[in-house]
């Protein structure tokens, strides 16, 4: 993964809990890296590792570590440079998120070695769609809930996520039904 999302992750952990609780988890993670450089790859493990790490001392689950990170995500990249791209990528949560896969081929253009998820939704209502979330990474379908209770604050609409069918249960892919309702 790209330095960006270990950045991102010291940041929430460091804004929430403080130095001294992040430079625990590195050091139970054995991650000995002082400064993520955003635009650098660094090996999967390394995430997971200290999503593990930030489990163990934060005393939460590694999902609630993920679903937390989802919604710091969207807040984080926005203040990141990444705002203007995500301000054109929809005017509201149900347009946006049809329009996820073609974000991620804009920004693989910054991140040449970018390996994105592909989002599709179907059954599209005035309330509610089902969100396809396909993925060559493991572990990161509890991320989607976060994002998109945190896409939900940025376009002030009210969400309701929940995950109907998963890959760790044998799908094909996970798939999460989300209903929404602008203020």
């Amino acid at each position: 993964m790209y330095g960006l999302v270990n950045k991102a992750i010291q940041d929430m952990v460091c804004g929430r809990f403080g130095e001294k609780i992040w430079k625990e988890i590195k050091q139970k993670a054995e991650v000995d890296v002082d400064v993520f450089i955003s635009m650098e790859g660094y090996p999967d493990d390394l995430t997971h590792r200290l999503v593990k790490a930030a489990s163990v001392v934060l005393n939460l689950s590694p999902s609630e570590i993920m679903q937390a990170f989802g919604e710091f995500w969207v807040k984080y990249t926005s203040e990141e440079g990444y705002g203007e791209m995500i301000d054109m990528s929809g005017d509201n949560l149900p347009e946006f998120l049809d329009n996820l896969d073609n974000l991620h081929a804009r920004v693989g253009v910054s991140f040449p070695k970018l390996k994105p998820p592909s989002f599709e939704c179907t059954d599209t209502e005035e309330a509610s769609l089902k969100l396809h979330y396909r993925s060559t990474r493991e572990g990161l379908a509890p991320m989607i809930l976060g994002l998109v209770k945190g896409l939900g604050t940025r376009f002030d609409t009210e969400v309701d996520i929940t995950q109907t069918q998963s890959r760790d249960d044998g799908a094909e892919h996970d798939e999460f039904l989300v209903k929404y309702k602008p203020h």
